[in-house]
């Protein structure tokens, strides 16, 4: 997935940035939100506590739905 956010990668802030996006898409508290993997570079892995992947896709699907 290809996310696109204004921080600068700068202090952890597009990390940061990264973690509040998904958390807004996915309806989850900021906190549940991690990365784990790509701290300091473009492409990230993130850790959704809580979550499953199933659950994940599907909640992505809903919010680019109702974001159209």
């Amino acid at each position: 997935m290809r996310l696109r956010v204004t921080a600068a990668p700068v202090g952890g802030a597009a990390n940061a940035a990264v973690a509040r996006l998904l958390a807004r898409a996915l309806d989850v508290p900021p906190s549940s939100v991690s990365v784990v993997s790509g701290l300091h570079g473009r492409a990230k892995i993130v850790e959704i506590a809580g979550l499953g992947r199933a659950a994940v896709q599907s909640r992505l699907s809903s919010s680019l739905t109702r974001a159209s």
